[in-house]
């Protein structure tokens, strides 16, 4: 049976040492380890496809998507952690080992350890998705909710680990993950030949270190390029600065790639390998969310489209014409979080807008403004007309309205229609000045 813990902050424990990550003494991880590790999991891991993409016609490259949100936990993470389990000392395996993660590291060690009769003890931030701890708890490990970020789990998880004499496993620098997730890096060489470059996600830095290794073992002349979100280039900076620097992480729809300390073994082997890291916005990742359900059929988290994107923003121009590998290295995102990334993804494309109309506040005022949206097949998805802050004349409504259009172009042409039948028409997401400043000043007074 799977037990849930839960834990204030006032019990949180300074950071111990994890042995494993030294910063002191790095670890570079060499090309037999990675082979190693694919003979070990072999049979354990799904060899995932690596399948040309639709969507090359429109990134004028060959893309192919090396779908590793089809493992059974939904990520990459199995590789790693099947691989580390399955390197345990006896003594160790009765034991057990612990690790601290807000999702699909605590999944794919919960699942392995119980295929591989391994007890796992996971330390989950207090915001980890409520499925990923109830799955977790599924496939039997002791899951701990504890720490109001995955720095304080990790802290925690390294006091159990110490006290129970548990192995502590970083789920993005510990040798043996980095070396499982290499194995993803020789499929790829194996299924797709002549390889121009791969294009890969970042993070802590885990999964590119084992697939730069091989693929550049392999074929050295193949680019590697590492992906990360603007809102936390840990590596990016690291990159510059010649070592792991930290870096303060935004919240972002690629959670998973919010890792504000890079990991010093995967810096160690991943820096001399990377030819090239780029940032890409919030926008583009949902865009590249909203392009994998509608053209692949695929169900993507932030994380694993991150690498897409950038290649949908423009940033990579010199692989136009390439054959290019993108992983798609997960898939677990929350039905929440997705409805968001699709809405969004929608507006980034043109395909949802919002702009705010003054009308005739007559009969049939707010129709005429639906007959003429309708006439050009624009489709109306909310509306809401104010009165009470409405500068013009009092027989005047403020509608704002959002609608659905076939992009930016057809977006361009309600627009272009509205101001031409309506003086006042604001377009985009904007907030109209519309309270009188004096009601403004004297709604502070009564506040306070």
């Amino acid at each position: 049976m799977s037990d849930v813990h839960e834990g204030n902050d006032s019990e949180m424990m300074g950071e111990l040492t994890d042995v494993f990550c030294d910063p002191d003494n790095p670890v570079e991880v060499r090309f037999q380890d990675v082979s190693a590790a694919a003979y070990k999991i072999k049979g354990g891991i799904i060899k995932t496809p690596c399948s040309k993409s639709t969507i090359s016609r429109l990134l004028d490259m060959e893309v192919y998507f090396k779908k590793e949100f089809l493992q059974v936990t939904g990520s990459f993470k199995e590789r790693g952690a099947r691989y580390t389990l399955k390197m345990l000392s006896k003594e160790q395996q009765e034991k057990g080992v612990v690790a601290a993660s807000a999702g699909n590291h605590a999944l794919a060690l919960a699942y392995h350890g119980r295929e591989l009769n391994v007890h796992i003890t996971v330390v989950m931030p207090i915001i980890a998705p409520l499925m990923k701890v109830s799955m977790c708890e599924q496939y039997g490990a002791t899951v701990i909710v504890k720490g109001a970020d995955i720095n304080e789990s990790r802290s925690y998880a390294m006091k159990i680990g110490q006290e129970k004499n548990l192995l502590y496993v970083n789920g993005y620098d510990h040798p043996h993950i980095l070396a499982g997730q290499g194995s993803m890096g020789l499929e790829i060489y194996d299924q797709v030949k002549d390889i121009d470059a791969v294009v890969c996600p970042v993070g802590g830095g885990g999964l590119i270190t084992g697939t730069a290794l091989a693929i550049k073992t392999l074929s050295p002349s193949t680019l590697v390029i590492g992906v990360e979100s603007e809102r936390c280039p840990s590596f990016t900076k690291s990159m510059e600065a010649g070592k792991p620097v930290y870096t303060p992480s935004l919240s972002t729809l690629a959670d998973g790639l919010a890792v504000p300390m890079i990991g010093v073994n995967a810096f160690k082997t991943a820096a001399p390998l990377i030819d090239k890291m780029v940032v890409v916005s919030e926008e583009y990742i949902a865009l590249a969310i909203l392009r994998l359900i509608e053209m692949e059929k695929a169900v993507v988290e932030g994380a694993g489209a991150a690498a897409l994107a950038a290649l949908m923003a423009g940033k990579l121009p010199e692989l136009k014409g390439k054959r290019v590998v993108v992983p798609l290295c997960g898939g677990n995102i929350d039905s929440t979080v997705l409805g968001r990334c699709i809405e969004r993804g929608l507006a980034a494309d043109g395909r949802m807008c919002t702009f705010y109309v003054v009308v005739s506040d007559r009969p049939g005022g707010i129709a005429e403004l639906s007959k003429l949206i309708s006439s050009m097949g624009v489709s109306i998805k909310d509306i809401y007309h104010e009165r009470a802050w409405l500068k013009a004349d009092i027989f005047s409504v403020q509608v704002k309205v959002t609608v659905e259009t076939r992009g930016f172009e057809h977006a361009a042409e309600l627009e272009s229609k509205l101001r031409v039948s309506y003086p006042t028409v604001l377009w985009g997401p904007q907030v109209p000045e519309i309270r009188d400043q004096s009601l403004l000043s004297l709604t502070n007074v009564n506040d306070n």
